[in-house]
Order: structure tokens, then sequence, then C-alpha cells
């Protein structure tokens, strides 16, 4: 939070008094008088003005620090592209979800530090990589489990348009304890470089969804590479390995895997865009502390 400092302005009004009254400017030695008495006090009146006041720049924003063994990124790999989906409200969930107090990506360092390597790998070929969610705090994932528990679908045509909401844990799409919250799990995509050129900047009303699930120009266009699907389409078309999908998409989430894989992530096969960093640091933890 940025707070301003109060600007205090000094001003000083000036006034003189002459203690002998001036010949009058009739004659020439009166008017040199005259001439010499107002350039003194001139020089009086400049040597006691102030300075113009110097506004006070107010300190820079500081953001809380993280967990041991946390990174945001924007910091280790500004390159990346961010679109964290949870901050918003164009989510299966239909509105902001707790604990995302802000658009940013957190993970471990070593998941930081692998991605920043995938990205550096997919750049010759003009690729880049644009993440939708990184580290996940519990009170997120609670948040799914009462909206799961509820009775709105308003988001359904485009995230989960073939599936029973109270179904989905059961489906393994969404979890009780996510591997999110262990801070070395990711979704992500791929998009043409400049990466950063590839971020929405809006979403449809719930009245304008599209079926997420349907081929590319039919569906929401996410401006990435074509990947079959939507992200978060909570469908068996989602799968990786789905036959389901165009082949230029099947090809794409191959490109995918492979690229992560190569750098130690594990996808989770029923979701093409979800990898997991083998080895992760914090495996059986579980965090709570929010994206900010």
């Amino acid at each position: 939070m940025i707070r301003l400092l109060p600007l205090l302005v000094l001003a000083g009004c000036l006034g003189t008094a002459d203690s002998e009254p001036l010949a009058p400017p009739s004659s020439p030695e009166a008017r040199a008088d005259t001439v010499v008495v107002d350039s003194a006090r001139a020089d009086t009146m400049r040597s006691m003005e102030l300075p113009p006041p110097v506004p006070m720049r107010a300190p820079e924003a500081t953001r809380p620090d993280l967990p041991e063994g946390f990174v945001r990124l924007s910091e280790t790999a500004p390159e990346i592209a961010r679109e964290i989906r949870y901050h918003t409200a164009y989510n299966f969930v239909g509105e902001p979800i707790d604990g995302y107090l802000a658009p940013e990506c957190i993970l471990s360092e070593e998941a930081a530090d692998a991605l920043k390597l995938v990205a550096a790998d997919l750049e010759a070929d003009g690729l880049g990589l644009k993440v939708y969610d990184c580290y996940r705090p519990q009170t997120a994932v609670n948040h799914f489990a009462r909206w799961a528990g509820g009775d709105d679908a308003s988001m359904k045509l485009a995230f989960y348009p073939d599936e029973n909401r109270g179904r989905l844990f059961q489906r393994g799409y969404i979890a009780t304890r996510s591997g999110h919250s262990r801070g070395s799990t990711v979704d992500l995509t791929l998009v043409r470089l400049p990466a950063f050129g590839h971020v929405l900047q809006s979403f449809p009303s719930p009245d304008e969804l599209q079926r997420c699930d349907r081929p590319r120009g039919e569906r929401l266009d996410e401006a990435d590479l074509d990947m079959g699907t939507a992200y978060d389409c909570l469908d068996a078309s989602a799968a990786t390995a789905s036959g389901a999908v165009s082949r230029e998409a099947q090809r794409n989430r191959q490109r995918l895997k492979g690229a992560m894989r190569a750098r130690g992530f594990i996808n989770y096969s029923k979701e093409w865009w979800h990898f997991t960093l083998g080895g992760e640091p914090f495996r059986g933890q579980y965090f709570d502390f929010p994206v900010e």
C-alpha cells in the first residue's frame, strides 16, 4: 500500500519599511539614490526568498515477504506472461477466488527457475509461455469446495458443459488438497512471442459464454496456440492424449508437454495445461498464505 506523506509548503510574506524618507525624484541625485535603495531592497528580498518547494516522493509500494523458498515469477522470469484467472471472475466458480489478492504467480524457487529454462528453450522457435495459475492457497481450495456444494451453475457452459458440478471432485478435476498449494504446480499454455501480447484484457459475461470444448473459432479465443479446448475446460477432451481434438491441437499439447518434461515437469494426464515439478521441494506440505 502506498502511503502519501504530507507535503509541507513554507511560504513567507516579506514586509519593508524605510527608516528615512527618500528625496523627491525631481532631481538627478534623488533619482540616483532611489535606484540604489531599490536595488539594495531587491537584493535583500532575493536573499530572503524561500526556494520553491520540492515535491516529496512517496515511498514505493512494498509487497509482503513470501515464505522462505517461494518467489514471484514476475521477478524470476518476467518474460513469462501472466493471466491469473482466479483473480478474475472468469472461472468455473464465476467470481474472484478467495486468497487471490493480486494477479501474481508465486512458485517455489526450484519451479520458477525450471520454468525460466523452459521459456528460454522455446524462445528459439518464437514461442513463449502464459501462466494461468501457480501457487494456490488452501483458502482458495476451500472456496472451490463451498461452490461445489451449492447450486450456482452460471459458468457451466464455458468450463464443465457435460459434467455435474457435484462430481468434479470425484472426477479428479478439483481436489480438497491441491498440488498447487505445495507451490511447484503450474497451469500454462503456449503463445507466440512476445508473450505479454497474448494476455486477455477482458472476458465474456455469463450470457455470452461459449462451450470450452468446441473447435477453435467456436470457443473463447484465448490468444494461445490451438490446444483443442479452452483452459480449465473440465471435460474428457482436455485430457492431454485425447484424440477428440484436432491433429494440430494434439501436436501443440505434445510440444508443451515435451518442453516442460525436458526441464523436469510432469504432466497431469487429465489436463493438458497442468504440470508439477518432479522432486518438488515441499512435497506433502500445503500452504495457505495469500497470493499478493
